[in-house]
């Protein structure tokens, strides 16, 4: 099957999809920039998201970048005269403050710095080739990380850890990334999208309406104390609790048990 932003894309399209079962592929594709974000990119890439969070057949989505690099942010050359691409109220490229329901993996090679990093903080799960590294150096450019990477990265790494990405701009290697649990796999150079696909697929196993609620729940609750957040989450767990699709998949599991 294919998707409508699938059936209009060509090779030199700055954005390109592809469909793996219900898992949909999208592909940052300027390599010859490392996949910067210019306003068309931005744009491409938040219709893709939205074709993906339309369409009830696909369940998860990967998002990786042609040519050996995932994203190097945004397009500076464009930067001074038409600023940060964002999308609407989506943020950076439609992503980054879209709250979305479909899960998004993000499949890492090579770079992601800057917007690139900001991103994969954005996606739900992030896989990395072994040598692939992140990074946050808009402060040595004049620039601050304000499409989530000063607000995420504190909340994903050791405080002075995250601090450190943040003062320095330095890199952060993928080795390192996984091993203080930002990475969700560590893989090897090149098979990051196969890796990312695995997860798609043991995702795509449960149903659409279970994990949008788990994501409506992780993102409504967080930053609350737990009071707070039992208080928030109650109304969005209990319209999935009391609904006819839960109570046939306690019966399915219950009779499995038997």
């Amino acid at each position: 099957m294919t998707t409508p932003a699938a059936s209009v894309q060509t090779s030199e399209a700055p954005v390109l999809t592809a469909v793996h079962g219900t898992t949909l592929v999208i592909t940052l594709n300027r390599p010859a920039v490392r996949n910067a974000i210019d306003t068309a990119t931005a744009a491409a890439l938040d219709a893709a998201l939205c074709a993906l969070e339309d369409d009830e057949l696909m369940r998860v989505g990967v998002l990786t970048g042609a040519g050996g690099h995932f994203c190097s942010g945004m397009d500076l050359k464009a930067f001074p005269e038409h600023g940060i691409p964002t999308v609407a109220d989506r943020g950076l490229a439609g992503l980054t403050r879209a709250g979305r329901t479909t899960p998004l993996i993000a499949a890492v090679e090579g770079a992601a710095v800057a917007g690139g990093f900001e991103l994969a903080l954005a996606c739900d799960l992030i896989v990395a080739g072994q040598s692939a590294f992140f990074g946050l150096p808009e402060v040595a450019r004049g620039l601050v990380a304000s499409e989530g990477g000063a607000i995420r990265l504190p909340t994903r790494l050791p405080h002075h850890l995250a601090m450190e990405v943040l003062l320095t701009g330095d890199r952060l290697a993928a080795v390192r990334a996984e091993h203080h649990g930002l990475v969700n796999r560590l893989v090897p150079d090149g098979q990051a999208v196969i890796a990312a696909l695995d997860l798609a697929e043991r995702i795509s196993r449960h149903t659409r309406d279970a994990v949008a609620t788990v994501k409506r729940i992780v993102h409504t609750t967080r930053g609350h104390d737990e009071s707070t957040a039992f208080t928030l989450q109650d109304p969005i767990s209990n319209r999935l609790m009391t609904s006819p699709q839960a109570v046939a998949g306690a019966h399915r599991f219950t009779r499995r048990a038997t």
